[in-house]
């Protein structure tokens, strides 16, 4: 029987951010400042944000092992579906996927993978689980904490270029694009699209949760994208063979190839 009533990943913890989502496409991985991707509900966008917000999602598997989530979520990926695993507040690995502008729709898509032997029984998560849905009542800065603790869970992980798995690591827009839809907002894919899709906003005026933005390949064309947490510093994955990690924009390295910022919210 199809459950919808999953509770929200961040339960009764107010600052919990919910953790990875996203949406059924081609799974394919595009660098940091790469091409277009669509999303299925492109042609929507909140009133409240310039991003468009998550819907549907679908949620499968419960594993006390990590590695079984992982292999549930690479066995998706291999027929099409760009699926990622996450540890719910119950310590048991799930895995999500999806984006549908409607639940029939998402519960359509379930049955056809269910019917197909590719998942099992799954619950169907609605827009009421995201933290968006507080900053859409009027919370903004559970939204913020939300976008910048999820950020923090990724510390230490590995980069990747063209990475968006937990597992296999991240690049920069990957890891920014994860954490923001994870938290109900369709960020786009790369950090030029991210660039186009914010609000400008000045370097004295950032908030925790916007993104700042960088020229690493020289010239004026960004190239570089990380998480503004505050206090002048970021979070990003910074380059090939190194781990997801704090910086500060006052780094001179940073500091000279700095474009700017922009905000969602």
């Amino acid at each position: 029987m199809v459950k919808t009533n999953t509770p929200p990943v961040n339960g009764n913890r107010r600052r919990q951010p919910l953790l990875p989502l996203t949406w059924v496409i081609l799974f394919i991985t595009w660098g940091c400042g790469g091409g277009p991707i669509q999303s299925q509900d492109s042609a929507y966008t909140s009133p409240a944000t310039p991003l468009p917000p998550m819907h549907h999602t679908i949620q499968v598997g419960a594993f006390s092992n990590m590695a079984n989530a992982v292999r549930l979520a690479e066995k998706l990926q291999a027929n099409g579906i760009n699926a990622y695993h996450f540890q719910h507040d119950s310590g048991l690995y799930k895995v999500r996927f999806g984006n549908f502008s409607s639940r029939e729709d998402a519960r359509n898509m379930a049955e056809r993978l269910k019917t197909s032997g590719l998942i099992e029984e799954y619950f169907l998560v609605g827009p009421q689980d995201f933290a968006l849905n507080a900053y859409l009542q009027g919370d903004i800065e559970h939204l913020r904490d939300a976008i910048v603790d999820t950020a923090k869970r990724y510390v230490g992980v590995p980069y990747r270029w063209g990475g968006e798995s937990p597992r296999s690591g991240f690049d920069c827009s990957g890891l920014t694009m994860v954490v923001y839809r994870l938290n109900g907002l369709d960020l786009p894919r790369s950090s030029r699209q991210q660039w186009q899709a914010g609000r400008p906003v000045k370097r004295s005026q950032m908030v925790k949760g916007d993104l700042v933005f960088f020229a690493t390949a020289g010239g004026r064309r960004v190239s570089h994208v990380g998480i503004y947490t505050g206090d002048g510093k970021f979070l990003h994955a910074p380059s090939s063979g190194r781990k997801i990690r704090m910086s500060s924009l006052s780094n001179r390295y940073y500091h000279t190839r700095y474009l700017g910022a922009r905000t969602y919210l």
